[in-house]
């Protein structure tokens, strides 16, 4: 998965884990978020992994450089101008 959102209370096993994705290779993307529910602290972090991100963003890329100037596929040609 490119993406994982870790939710739970903050304690020592929430941070194993986020720990555990970084060492995967995962990296913090945004910033850490907690809330109070009447009880405990409530933490949530994002992470993504680069590599499956780049892959993503050039496909995304690719598919934009085939559009065309009409963002149909086609090339619009004026007389005169290309």
């Amino acid at each position: 998965m490119a993406y994982r959102l870790f939710t739970g209370p903050d304690d020592r096993s929430f941070c194993e884990r986020v720990s555990a994705a970084l060492a995967e290779g995962y990296v913090l993307h945004g910033s850490p978020s907690a809330a109070f529910n009447g009880s405990s602290v409530i933490v949530a972090q994002a992470v993504i992994l680069p590599a499956a991100i780049a892959s993503a963003d050039a496909a995304v890329a690719d598919a934009v450089d085939g559009l065309g100037t009409d963002g149909f596929g086609y090339e619009e040609t004026i007389e005169g101008h290309a």
